[in-house]
């Protein structure tokens, strides 16, 4: 998947914006402030729905009207091209495809895949499980297809099961239970599965990113302890009661990350926990190119969380993937391949020849 041409208005200090990326490698460079993050945002926001700066449309919208809009002309690995729109106000979205009116925001997902590695992408190793969760999730949207169905009727049934513990419906929670733990178990079952290639692919970057960090180990934590989601929840029913809110399922798994069995988070520097949030991010990016979809690689503001050695590989390794990938960064990024510079100032983006 690349992107062919960009437009954005109204987002954050960008009032129009309107480039044709390289196909390969793309460099954005600027002062604090001047917009390049903004620039990532808006094809994250593109893809997603939602920024991984705020939870708050609101926030996104500059000073030029009541909502933004991003456009994107892309191309897959098929030669198709696709042409992508969105339009946010603080409480409405509305998206195209072609021309055609979107009724869900994981349609633009499903054509625009993407990896997104940020200063705050560490808390992959150092913050909580949902962190983790969500990770897991987005990498197996594009190559899991019954995913979204799955993931989407166990969150519907899991708001079914706390609403009937809140009025204390028994007999709705017998019901309830039969149907949570089969698609509590599909999920498990799913997420177990896509763990194994996450953790093959960790091992292979940390050899190639950071040879030292040696030991690594993976291992997928369920959300419920005992041999099955049914008999947890059968124990943890009254604390549920109490609580007002399911204690035992997917919904509280988690990653444990580990070297010689000692918790990631507990032994690395901040330093190492960022190459291993690096290794994670590229693991997804292979795993999607295995799949036959090359994602669109975002590195936001790299060369000020590694040093020189790490901030090469992680570029090096990005371009490996074969996808489209867009840097930014205060300095002009040095690359021998073939790219496109742009200047970032006061939210205006001018390319460089």
């Amino acid at each position: 998947m690349l992107i062919k041409s960009l437009k954005i208005e109204n987002l954050r200090n960008l009032d129009t914006v309107d480039i044709s990326p390289h196909p390969r490698f793309n460099v954005f460079y600027g002062g604090n402030g001047a917009g390049k993050t903004s620039v990532l945002e808006s094809i994250l926001v593109l893809s997603r729905g939602r920024s991984f700066r705020t939870t708050q449309a609101s926030e996104l919208i500059g000073r030029s009207g009541k909502y933004f809009r991003v456009f994107a002309e892309t191309v897959n690995d098929e030669m198709k091209v696709s042409r992508l729109g969105l339009e946010r106000s603080s409480r409405h979205w509305r998206g195209r495809v072609d021309g055609n009116e979107l009724t869900q925001l994981s349609q633009l997902t499903r054509l625009l895949p993407l990896v997104l590695m940020e200063p705050n992408s560490h808390l992959l190793v150092s913050g909580a499980p949902e962190v983790r969760r969500k990770y897991l999730d987005w990498g197996m949207f594009h190559v899991k297809h019954q995913f979204l169905d799955t993931y989407s009727r166990f969150s519907k049934i899991l708001k079914q099961r706390n609403a009937a513990l809140r009025k204390r419906q028994d007999k709705v929670l017998d019901s309830i239970d039969e149907i949570f733990c089969q698609q509590g178990e599909r999920l498990d079952a799913l997420r177990k599965e896509h763990c194994v290639g996450v953790a093959e692919q960790v091992r292979i970057l940390l050899k190639q990113l950071s040879p030292a960090m040696k030991g690594f180990k993976l291992t997928y934590h369920p959300g419920w302890t005992g041999q099955t989601l049914r008999k947890a929840l059968d124990e943890g029913r009254e604390r549920d009661r109490v609580r007002g809110a399911t204690g035992a399922g997917p919904h509280r798994a988690d990653l444990f990350l580990a070297f010689d069995d000692t918790p990631a988070r507990n032994l690395l520097s901040r330093g190492e926990q960022k190459i291993l949030s690096a290794a994670l991010l590229l693991a997804q990016a292979s795993i999607l190119n295995q799949k036959g979809e090359k994602p669109v690689i975002l590195l936001d503001d790299l060369a000020s969380e590694f040093d020189d050695q790490h901030f090469e590989n992680v570029l090096r390794h990005s371009q490996e993937i074969g996808g489209q990938v867009w840097v930014t960064g205060i300095q002009r990024c040095d690359t021998a391949a073939e790219h496109v510079l742009f200047h970032v100032e006061h939210g205006r983006v001018q390319e460089m020849v």
